[in-house]
């Protein structure tokens, strides 16, 4: 059973390795392998100077959804709101840091379901909706889910970001033409505080 974040990213890479888990504008295809590796690369500069308040990122750019997910398998709160990460943890100088290697398996050990995720809610609280959610989305790694880059701080585009890692769905990020929609009426309450499942 998945009690925690970093469980959900390491078991999904295990089970699904090559199969597509993101697409975005000058990255290609990243497989659940190559994923997980550019998550914890992140999480290592994150933790190689220890951070000690909840963190945020907000690029407009595919390390948005990267760093959201190493905060959390990090047990790193995440602040929507938070200011953007410096670049040398985005695939620079800090990324993959060997300095963070040690504390990030020592945090692993902490990780559980009353970890906190973001402000009001754990790292339970959100695999719980996860699963509700799935439920009703339906998908699973045969799914393909298109988002528009621009609005990755979207409160409905970050939900269907964790619905899909949680169903092992292919994300394809995209800079769409003016025609492009989105339904995001199905994914409108996910993050409500007070949210009965």
């Amino acid at each position: 059973m998945i009690t925690n974040l970093r469980e959900l990213l390491i078991q999904r890479a295990a089970r699904l390795q090559e199969r597509p888990a993101l697409s975005a504008p000058a990255w290609g295809t990243l497989s659940y392998a190559q994923f997980r590796n550019r998550v914890e690369g992140v999480a290592l500069g994150l933790l190689a100077q220890a951070p000690t308040e909840a963190v945020g990122c907000a690029t407009g750019t595919p390390w948005d959804w990267v760093a959201e997910v190493a905060a959390a398998a990090s047990g790193l709160a995440w602040d929507p709101r938070g200011a953007t990460l410096p670049p040398e943890v985005l695939g620079g100088s800090r990324f993959n840091q060997d300095a963070g290697r040690g504390p990030y398996h020592e945090r692993g050990h902490h990780l559980g379901e009353d970890t906190p995720f973001q402000d009001g809610l754990t790292q339970g609280e959100l695999l719980g909706r996860l699963k509700a959610f799935n439920r009703q989305l339906g998908w699973d790694h045969e799914t393909q889910v298109r988002l528009p880059l621009a609005r990755l701080a979207d409160p409905p585009v970050r939900a269907a970001l964790w619905c899909a890692l949680f169903a092992g769905a292919h994300v394809m990020l995209e800079t769409p033409p003016a025609a492009f929609s989105w339904d995001d009426t199905p994914l409108l309450g996910f993050w409500t505080p007070d949210l009965r499942l």
